[in-house]
């Protein structure tokens, strides 16, 4: 059995501050290209469904599924190599990967051209985030953690502020397929960045104990699938995180499109307007979310969890005003506070589970997380909101999406009980922590 504290500060100094804060910062930067080229899809919606002449169904697929599927398939072998390699070179191989596959969407003649590209964004994409969260949990140590990781999820509201502006101004200056080369080629030149000055740090120099042996053991997949199976409170931190994700997805891939046909908004004015939003108070709520779950779980460990049940049962009304306004002023006021709130759950959630895990599971329970997560949110958010929205066009018409976001979002209540629950848990399954 190990102790690792969630209040313990780091014994070793093995880097400076100068070198973790550069180390965060490019990896802040890796994560936004990632959401740029992930979610720069979402402000596209319309004109690629117009053009190729498919329906919401299919494009719910094209954001969701064809992505996640392979996102999370290919994220757990990932993570297990990274466990045990060199986690900078491998992130540095992603970002090139998914750089080029988004570059080459631009090139597709038909839907199924652009799925097969999409399929290649998420295969590159898998080796990003399991590294980066094993690197930054060995620079930074358990009670800065939750913030260390709250400023690296910066990357998706950035990521999706520049998505969303760039793509929604390309395409109605240039069209949609000019959006996909300029967020795509300049990924290549950051993997080199990457490859060529950020510093691999040894495993375990922020705990309060020895560092990790070179040669020691590494669990097997399903040995570190068993082992936060036996931790309560780390289900239901995935099924939590995975359906705030549900309805955080769904949101950001279709938001575009309902403010297009709801409220007859331009591509441009789209991209700035939820480019904003997504971006500036979404960015506050990660890290606000993350430094208010240091600070009370450094009191009361359950809280590092209710932080989060608290914010998404705030979230709910205001996402019913965002669809039920006629104006959409108050519609755009509204979705500020269901995004700021909405990713409370993000850093603390992904820290957390550091903490309840040895060293040489970190990559790969970094990546379980991500699958649960990934699955029941990236998979079936976008995807299940297009065809709940199929399926009420012949009654609501033209306004079948804004009601199929609206009953999408209440899944907000389901996630605040299972937030809930995992701090209940959580003090417990501290104390049964292993290497």
């Amino acid at each position: 059995m190990t102790d690792i504290r969630p209040g313990a500060a780091a014994p070793s100094e093995a880097f400076g501050a100068g070198t973790r804060r550069y180390v965060l910062t490019i990896l802040v930067i890796a994560y936004t290209f990632n959401f740029i080229d992930r979610q720069i899809l979402g402000i596209l919606v319309e004109p690629i469904r117009l053009e190729l002449g498919v329906g919401d169904t299919a494009m719910g697929l094209l954001t969701g599924l064809a992505f996640a599927l392979f996102y999370t398939l290919m994220g757990i072998p990932i993570a297990r190599y990274a466990d045990r390699a060199n986690r900078r070179n491998l992130i540095a191989v992603a970002v090139g990967i998914w750089s080029l596959f988004t570059a080459a969407q631009g090139l597709a003649q038909n839907y199924w051209q652009l799925l097969a590209y999409r399929v290649g964004v998420g295969v590159g994409e898998a080796g990003c985030s399991p590294p980066a969260h094993s690197m930054l949990s060995d620079y930074y140590p358990a009670n800065q953690r939750a913030t260390a990781l709250g400023i690296y999820s910066l990357g998706i509201p950035i990521g999706i502020l520049f998505g969303f502006f760039v793509g929604g101004w390309m395409n109605e200056w240039f069209g949609w397929r000019v959006a996909f080369f300029v967020v795509g080629i300049p990924g290549i030149v950051l993997a080199l960045l990457i490859r060529f000055t950020v510093r691999e740090p040894d495993r375990g120099m922020s705990e309060l104990r020895a560092t990790a042996d070179p040669g020691a053991q590494q669990p097997a997949i399903g040995a570190v699938f068993r082992y936060l199976l036996g931790r309560k409170s780390f289900i239901h931190m995935a099924l939590g995180g995975g359906i705030s994700a549900f309805v955080g997805y769904g949101m950001i891939s279709w938001a575009a499109a309902f403010l297009a046909r709801s409220h007859g908004m331009s591509s441009g004015e789209i991209g700035t307007w939820l480019g904003l939003i997504f971006g500036i108070p979404g960015g506050i709520g990660i890290v606000l979310g993350g430094r208010l779950a240091d600070h009370f779980g450094e009191r009361d460990q359950r809280w590092y969890l209710w932080v989060v049940a608290v914010a998404l049962l705030i979230a709910v009304p205001a996402g019913v005003g965002v669809f039920l306004s006629d104006s959409v002023s108050y519609a755009l006021l509204f979705l500020v506070i269901p995004v700021l709130l909405g990713n409370f759950y993000q850093a603390t959630t992904f820290a957390q589970t550091q903490t309840l895990v040895g060293l040489r599971m970190r990559s790969v329970a970094a990546a379980i997380l991500l699958f649960v997560i990934n699955i029941v949110g990236l998979a079936f958010g976008p995807s299940v909101v297009g065809m709940v929205s199929d399926l009420l066009a012949p009654h609501y018409g033209v306004d079948s999406l804004r009601w199929a976001l609206l009953l999408c979002s209440m899944a907000n209540l389901w996630a605040a009980f299972h937030y809930w629950r995992a701090g209940v848990h959580f003090p417990g399954d501290l104390q049964r922590v292993e290497d």
